[in-house]
């Protein structure tokens, strides 16, 4: 398992484009044609992760 640099609790718009590792379970996909929103929980809270389909196919 690759070594967290954040927790979800710690994430702010300062991160936007940013590389950062996250642990956690997803709590919640939703795919809207293209564009797919993951909800990321971990003990200190939620991050929502936004990508299309062409950015990696193997996710």
């Amino acid at each position: 398992m690759i070594k967290r640099t954040h927790t979800c609790g710690e994430i702010t718009l300062k991160n936007i484009d940013s590389k950062v590792n996250l642990n956690g379970w997803i709590a919640k996909t939703r795919d809207l044609g293209g564009l797919i929103f993951i909800d990321l929980r971990d003990r200190y809270g939620k991050t929502q992760i936004v990508f299309n389909e062409k950015t990696n196919k193997d996710i």
